[in-house]
């Protein structure tokens, strides 16, 4: 089952479960709860009558000519017609019964009449006249509704007592009003229960979409796309920051690993070298092989020097937020000072350098980290410019942006190694030799374009390779 049923079918569950254990609760005390508060108004009533009934009776039951009689005659005759919260009463259901001190009843509004019968074996009549809380439940029918509900107070004087007036309602003169509780109770149910669903929905609609945005970040993480992780509040958020500082970290440990293994690699070859010379030069050597030998160190010793100068530069860059100090700089009189200082290196290869366009382009720069870029790929056209050839030169400009191309007439980068340009320690041989570089040079440029917020771009000039530092003008 997928999780989104899992998590609706569970939350509906417990919702549902809920609402239907509540609702049970609450229809279990609407009957009770109705009951006991007219029962609570039947005794109050009882005692109230009791009081009137005191002045009308003595010892010998009731008095001749008593008012209570006639009083609760025209009280059964009343009309009524009143609306209780949407409900009508239109008759009066309470009936009052007196009784003498042996249990006689001695008047009653009731119809039929039951003056004269004895009621001494009944709990209302009986408690009472022995000091208790008098009261009794009579069911005349199967049908609970046809139960009739009878409190008695006792009618005092002087702390005798006299008799006992006792109350009786029917359980169904108020049944009405259970019956719209209950009503009212299933359809705030129903309601619930259906809020419940929506809410179910909602969650379940809301986790889910939340799950898929996480897993398409570690999909796409995993297929090695440089995202953002999504933005999500609480503890899915924290989640997916924690996701992305994990990517990184283990990011950061794979490029660490494979640049150790690189620099390994370009280490190994200038330190067998410099081993064989340094063993060789222990031997006795006619003074030409002996220079030949020594001159291999020191090239090797500044092909190391190179090396770790690169490195420590792309590091610093890689670790560098923003720029330094910027410099307004005007790129064709740039170029050209650039140009001066690889002067001898230019003539030993006996390269010349042709310009194809000059437009003026002025940009806001880091200078010494423009010269760390520009020196590297003027450094790596020069070493891959076969001896005798053509440089390439042009500053161009567009309303945003201005850039410098170089190109060599070299043998230039296979189609399937383009997409690495740039990359550390990724690099392709030196014409007429299988000796390669360690592209950091590359690297370095790159870098330093992104910090000035352009970019470094890889044409295939055939023959050779068009290298363009894109940086954005100045306003």
């Amino acid at each position: 089952m997928r999780l989104g049923l899992r998590v609706f079918f569970g939350f509906f569950l417990i919702a549902g479960l809920s609402a239907v254990l509540l609702l049970k609760v609450f229809l279990a005390e609407v009957k009770p709860s109705v009951r006991e508060v007219m029962e609570d108004l039947m005794v109050e009533t009882a005692h109230l009558v009791a009081e009137a009934a005191a002045d009308e009776m003595d010892a010998n039951g009731l008095k001749p000519g008593s008012r209570l009689g006639a009083q609760l005659q025209r009280y059964a005759k009343r009309d009524i017609d009143v609306s209780i919260w949407g409900l009508r009463k239109q008759s009066l259901d309470l009936r009052l019964y007196v009784t003498d001190a042996r249990g006689r009843v001695v008047l009653d509004s009731g119809q039929p009449s039951a003056v004269g019968q004895d009621y001494s074996r009944w709990n209302d009549v009986a408690r009472t006249l022995r000091g208790e809380y008098g009261a009794r439940s009579t069911r005349y029918a199967a049908d609970d509704r046809s139960t009739i509900l009878v409190v008695a107070a006792p009618v005092l004087q002087d702390g005798r007592v006299l008799g006992v007036v006792s109350v009786a309602k029917p359980v169904a003169s108020v049944q009405r009003f259970i019956d719209r509780a209950e009503r009212r109770l299933y359809w705030a149910g129903a309601a619930l229960l259906a809020a419940s669903l929506v809410v179910g929905v909602a969650v379940t609609l809301w986790l889910v979409a939340s799950v898929r945005r996480l897993r398409r970040y570690t999909q796409q993480a995993q297929a090695g796309q440089a995202i953002a992780p999504p933005a999500m509040p609480g503890e899915l958020g924290d989640l997916a920051h924690a996701m992305d500082d994990m990517r990184r970290r283990l990011e950061g440990r794979e490029r660490l690993e494979h640049d150790v293994r690189a620099l390994t690699h370009e280490l190994k070859s200038p330190l067998a070298a410099l081993r064989a010379s340094g063993e060789l030069l222990q031997d006795e050597l006619p003074a030409t092989d002996r220079q030949r030998f020594a001159a291999q160190v020191l090239d090797q010793t500044a092909r190391l020097q190179t090396l770790v100068e690169r490195v420590l530069a792309l590091s610093q860059l890689e670790a560098q937020v923003g720029l330094g100090e910027r410099q307004r700089v005007a790129l064709v009189a740039w170029a050209e000072a650039q140009l001066e200082r690889q002067a001898p290196r230019l003539a030993q290869q006996r390269l010349s350098v042709a310009w194809t366009a000059r437009e003026d382009a002025t940009v806001d720069v880091d200078a010494a980290l423009l010269e760390l870029a520009f020196g590297n790929l003027l450094v790596n056209a020069i070493d891959f410019a076969p001896a005798g050839s053509m440089l390439e030169l042009a500053v161009s400009t567009t309303p945003t942006s201005a850039s410098l191309t170089l190109r060599d007439h070299g043998p230039g980068v296979p189609a399937a190694g383009f997409a690495q340009l740039g990359r550390r320690f990724f690099s392709t041989a030196r014409p007429g030799s299988l000796v390669k570089g360690s592209g950091l040079g590359l690297a370095i440029a790159r870098r330093v374009a992104e910090l000035h917020g352009g970019r470094l771009a890889f044409e295939a000039a055939e023959p050779g390779l068009r290298v363009t530092l894109v940086l954005p003008t100045s306003r």
